[in-house]
């Protein structure tokens, strides 16, 4: 018997349908997992062995075949755990194979059986609300899928409670859509004392889009008023709390189902490489423009920042998007940012212009377009 099972694959922001498809047959006893699968796929063999075993379930003696398709997809994360674990409860009979057909499934199992949060949920959800699926997820990522609409979600804490859901002795609860999350307080530009000129160039930079350039004697408030900036912009509005909450399901920094209000703000150090700033890596992932997507990055110490790292900058501030190409995948990632960055500049007493020396009020901003 073949039982069939929906999830998905996650490219960037987008979301390939997968299917699951289990076959229990007659052979020497085995459990092999097809179709381009990375490390993570391939030790959900053992995850899945020990959850089924936590319930008093043991696996057949028989030849046990996962193909994941399209087979030359390239797959990748643990969220396929728990699809293959209900396709194989599926291709055991435990569970009616056709109930499992309308429902797209994600989350990662523990060895006692427990669902685990795992990023990806609101990609997802949005998938399955558009080909008229129900989501199985983690329980803790319950109110999060709920953001995507109408669509069916049993948010699971384990697989014992999903059994006894679809056999209608205890059945799940609907989760409610997390609330949204409160701005969170940060540097308010009210409370910066003078600098008028700097205070006057980031209201210009926040109201038309602008990069900036503020340069000036180290201790002269640069990095505190970059940190200001995120605060006299705009809240997000619905449409841009999702897509930016999109963004950091990906990356796995939603924390409780909660949508994003407050625009991004990311410093990151100067050190950092050209995969972290504009994504990438063995799993592609979104580097930190795309976490500051519609929201502030914030270079400091620009010059110390690599050659080629500034370079990588170019097409994303240009486009609004960055594009990471692989052997095996191309990704795309949204990147509309308002870039800010400081150089330090150690002034003489004639450059400042006070007989003390004094560099407290000397920021000097330059749009860069």
């Amino acid at each position: 018997m073949v039982a069939h099972v929906a999830t998905v694959a996650f490219l960037g922001l987008e979301a390939r349908a997968v299917e699951v498809q289990v076959q229990v047959a007659p052979g020497v006893p085995a459990f092999v997992v097809v179709g381009l699968p990375d490390k993570a796929v391939a030790e959900s063999r053992e995850r899945v062995r020990a959850a089924l075993a936590a319930i008093g379930l043991a696996l057949p003696p028989r030849r046990i075949t996962v193909n994941l398709s399209p087979a030359d997809l390239p797959k990748e994360g643990s969220h396929y755990d728990l699809p293959i674990a209900l396709g194989l409860l599926g291709a055991m009979g435990v569970i009616d194979a056709e109930t499992l057909a309308s429902y797209l499934v994600v989350g990662e199992l523990g060895l006692d059986g427990r669902v685990a949060p795992s990023p990806g949920v609101l990609l997802a959800a949005i998938h399955a609300s558009s080909r008229g699926l129900g989501l199985i997820c983690p329980a803790a990522q319950g109110p999060e899928a709920a953001w995507a609409g109408t669509i069916e979600v049993l948010g699971a804490p384990d697989l014992i409670a999903l059994l006894n859901h679809f056999k209608g002795s205890l059945p799940l609860a609907a989760p409610e859509p997390g609330m949204m999350e409160e701005p969170a307080g940060g540097p308010d530009l009210a409370q910066v004392k003078g600098q008028e000129t700097a205070k006057r160039a980031l209201e210009i930079a926040a109201a038309g889009g602008h990069n900036l350039l503020m340069s000036g004697p180290p201790g002269s408030g640069k990095s505190l008023m970059a940190a200001c900036l995120p605060g006299i912009l705009p809240e997000l509005t619905p449409a841009e709390a999702l897509e930016v909450s999109m963004v950091a399901s990906v990356a796995g920094e939603l924390r409780e189902g909660r949508l994003v209000r407050r625009r991004p703000y990311r410093s990151p150090h100067h050190s950092a490489s050209m995969a972290a700033l504009v994504g990438g890596g063995l799993r592609v992932r979104p580097g930190e423009v795309s976490l500051a997507h519609l929201g502030v990055l914030f270079l400091d110490e620009l010059p110390e920042f690599q050659r080629g790292v500034l370079d990588s900058l170019r097409q994303p501030l240009e486009t609004g998007t960055v594009s990471v190409a692989r052997a095996n995948a191309h990704v795309t990632f949204p990147a509309r940012v308002h870039p800010a960055t400081h150089v330090d500049k150690i002034l003489t007493r004639a450059e400042i212009g006070q007989p003390n020396g004094s560099n407290c009020d000397h920021i000097r901003p330059l749009f860069l377009h």
